[in-house]
């Protein structure tokens, strides 16, 4: 995927680089300080995706959308929320809100690549069966057909694989949301596990194996129940 940054500030700019470089799905081709710019080069090149800051110099980051007569799929990159409907209203991918992780980039993304069926036989695929964990100051990748399962742990996660464990600075409603529910189903307020990993339900408890049970919530027993037994 063809991409270019339009933002006016270096360190958002330094952000949206690293991540770039690090989802290794996207090809930057250009960062540009304002929407002037960008419609030029726009004008002769082929783009796929725009990562686009609202508030911009000369001319703002929607009226760039309202005037752009061939548009790329739009990724909103900003610090106000209050544009959000706005932005939606216009047909963008997605909106993210700064500072934002680089879990919530690579959705972000992922979802442009599904919805615009974006990239041609040469371009490299988005994975879905990997995920980034962002631990400390490092994004690592781990193969999500490995999670056991992932634990709340105030406003972290602690990601089991196996003998394995990754601390990830995202909560818990991040995970319930990003991955597959076919496949991880939350059982507890502190807990999603990975169904093909069980290995027996007994009462209100899940066994993942001999030594390892996890406590199934009043809440969410009934879900997990039918979607255990399908």
């Amino acid at each position: 995927m063809n991409c270019i940054i339009i933002e006016d500030q270096p360190p958002a700019q330094r952000i949206l680089k690293k991540y770039i470089e690090d989802i290794g799905t996207l090809h930057l081709k250009g960062t540009f300080n304002n929407a002037t710019q960008a419609i030029e080069f726009l004008s002769s090149n082929e783009v796929n995706l725009i990562f686009l800051d609202i508030h911009l110099p000369k001319i703002s980051g929607l009226d760039f959308l309202k005037i752009l007569p061939k548009r790329p799929q739009v990724i909103l990159t900003t610090a106000f929320s209050e544009y959000a409907l706005e932005g939606y209203e216009l047909n963008v991918v997605d909106y993210l809100l700064k500072p934002f992780s680089f879990q919530r980039f690579v959705q972000a993304v992922t979802k442009a690549a599904q919805i615009g069926k974006i990239g041609d036989d040469t371009s490299k695929p988005t994975n879905r069966n990997e995920v980034f964990i962002k631990s400390g100051y490092e994004h690592i990748r781990v193969d999500v057909r490995d999670i056991i399962y992932i634990q709340a742990d105030a406003d972290y996660t602690e990601i089991f694989l196996g003998k394995e464990k990754h601390i990830s600075s995202e909560p818990l409603r991040f995970w319930v949301e990003y991955l597959d529910r076919n496949q991880f189903v939350r059982i507890h307020k502190s807990f999603i596990i990975n169904i093909s990993k069980v290995t027996k339900v007994a009462g209100n408890q899940v066994h993942i194996s001999e030594e390892k049970i996890l406590p199934i919530g009043r809440a969410f027993k009934d879900d997990f129940i039918q979607r255990f037994l399908k």
